[in-house]
């Protein structure tokens, strides 16, 4: 029982780490400011005409930092990013779950118990340059997905936008913000998809860890033995 506990309380990864801290405020208030921001140029650029506000600046910035906030943590807790194929390709737990198919005793390990054992593994025998690259990579992979996605949205709304300004005679003059946002707006979108390296940069720091394994075979087909033998 002890064993099993020792598992369950330990596949965390980056459990009592001020980086995994620092790493997880950023996933949430980088997209938050990102979005925040880009609703406020479309506000000023489009909506206000129709929606006019009087109130004062400091309510203004109050109402920023709520949008970011919020809209940050709405991101976060959706967690979509992690069903993209840098997230489902090349698991080390998926190298640990057919290395206990080709164990001769024993049952082979489910889905769930190879991804604890994983997480266990990187938490008690991996170098902290594997925990390091996890935390880095996997913020900016995290936070680029979410940027695109935003750019992707707002570019669209911006875009209906000048048809309706377009189709009521509005002037260049008119549009030249609307215009402006939305160019921006799309070619951050485009510079993201076209550039983006944050998937290669999951895929090899998922290599890196499973050849660690493959490395370390006698410690891990251990593990797998210790593991099947707490009893789940």
């Amino acid at each position: 029982m002890q064993k099993q506990l020792l598992f369950r309380d330990t596949a965390r990864p980056g459990h009592g780490s001020g980086g995994f801290t620092l790493h997880e405020m950023l996933r949430v208030l980088v997209p938050g400011f990102y979005f925040s921001t880009l609703l406020a140029l479309f506000y000023f650029s489009f909506l206000h005409k129709f929606f006019p506000s009087d109130v004062a600046h400091s309510y203004d910035v109050i109402l920023f930092i709520f949008a970011m906030i919020v809209s940050g943590l709405t991101m976060y807790a959706k967690e979509s990013p992690k069903r993209r194929r840098a997230f489902i390709q090349n698991q080390p737990s998926q190298f640990l779950l057919e290395r206990s198919r080709t164990m001769k005793s024993g049952n082979p390990l489910s889905d769930d118990d190879a991804r604890r054992l994983y997480f266990y593994i990187l938490n008690n025998h991996m170098p902290a340059a594997f925990h390091e690259k996890i935390f880095f990579f996997g913020t900016v992979y995290h936070i680029m997905v979410l940027i695109r996605r935003t750019s992707f949205w707002f570019g669209l709304v911006c875009f209906v936008a000048l048809g309706l300004e377009i189709s009521q005679g509005a002037s260049l003059a008119d549009m030249q913000g609307l215009a402006i946002v939305t160019i921006a707006i799309l070619f951050i979108y485009v510079l993201n998809v076209r550039y983006n390296k944050a998937d290669r940069k999951m895929q090899e720091n998922y290599q890196d860890q499973i050849f660690w394994l493959e490395m370390n075979r006698e410690l891990v087909e251990e593990l797998i033995r210790t593991f099947r033998s707490t009893g789940r």
